[in-house]
């Protein structure tokens, strides 16, 4: 891809793959989302946290397809860096689903914070709860996006086939929100933090008022065939103008990953930057306030921790495997 900054030596270099000058910069890419979601602003928020503090190196972040996507570029050579949601990790790392043709040598750098699916619709659509998605339109995320895998999955827990009983658009955020206001689709899926600017748009579209469907209950079926990777939580009330009501959602956590062959130095140089600088991302972002060591070693990431996480991890005192 285009967009994507070519393996330099230095980038060789630093992820084990040969040698570079001691003052060359090296250059990284972090691979994120839609610039209407989350990924993308924490993204270029943790480029410039790593550019400012980390010796030597530049960090890019890059507008992707989301999680697949991001898991696709590590496994292809093409990104050094990446967001995703665990399903999608975990599908990686073990062949499964989008990835069975290829397994990504993977590793886990920081769990990050709760990812919350959230479905979508408008007032006067006659859309109350999942059910009656049937035989509508519906955007339900980008191809190569965690979002449309986790959207599949959703649908399917409610006992609908989402490839027969609703009528899906492969529609980045962005393009949802869009669809959603022109009345080209009848609702849509996202997966990503609360609130989210894309969502954050539609709600304060005059004319136009949002409401969240509840579909916490998907969250057993979910785990019985996919893993104990999902949780069911709840939306609060106002977290976005005019829904008043909490609603139930189901969560997965987001994960930063890298390369298995990444060099230990640099990823512990990252991972400590990435803790010790956490209020510059705050600023960024609120859902960078749920980054905490307490929650990296509790079974959040369902794939093992690069080796220079962990160095950094039991230096501060927790227990590693």
């Amino acid at each position: 891809m285009k967009r994507f900054i070519a393996v330099t030596a230095a980038v060789v270099a630093a992820f084990g793959l040969g040698t570079a000058g001691a003052q060359q910069k090296t250059r990284i890419s972090i691979g994120t989302g839609g610039t209407a979601g989350v990924y993308y602003p924490l993204g270029g928020g943790l480029a410039t946290v790593i550019s400012k503090y980390v010796p030597n190196v530049d960090a890019t972040a890059e507008v992707t397809g989301g999680s697949v996507a991001n898991l696709q570029l590590i496994g292809g050579g093409k990104s050094e860096i990446g967001f995703t949601m665990a399903d999608s990790a975990w599908d990686a790392y073990n062949g499964l689903e989008k990835f069975k043709d290829k397994k990504v040598p993977v590793r886990a750098l920081a769990v990050f914070y709760p990812n919350r699916m959230q479905v979508a619709t408008l007032d006067g659509k006659g859309i109350e709860k999942v059910t009656d998605l049937k035989g509508k339109r519906v955007a339900t995320g980008s191809p190569g996006s965690g979002t449309e895998v986790m959207s599949m999955r959703m649908l399917e827990a409610f006992g609908l086939d989402p490839n027969k009983d609703v009528n899906r658009e492969r529609l980045s955020l962005a393009e949802s929100v869009n669809a959603l206001k022109d009345g080209k689709v009848d609702a849509l899926t996202w997966v990503g933090g609360v609130p989210t600017p894309g969502l954050t748009d539609l709600a304060a579209t005059p004319g136009k008022k949002i409401k969240l469907l509840d579909h916490g209950d998907a969250a057993d079926g979910m785990r019985k065939k996919y893993g104990p990777i999902y949780v069911k939580n709840k939306i609060l009330a106002n977290a976005y103008p005019g829904e008043t009501r909490d609603t139930t959602n189901v969560d997965v956590w987001n994960l930063l990953v890298v390369p298995e062959s990444a060099s230990e130095d640099l990823i512990y140089q990252v991972t400590k930057t990435l803790f010790e600088k956490k209020d510059e991302l705050v600023k960024v972002h609120k859902d960078a306030a749920f980054l905490s060591l307490d929650n990296q070693m509790t079974g959040a990431s369902p794939i093992p921790f690069h080796p220079g996480a962990l160095k950094y991890f039991k230096e501060k005192g927790l227990k590693v495997n």
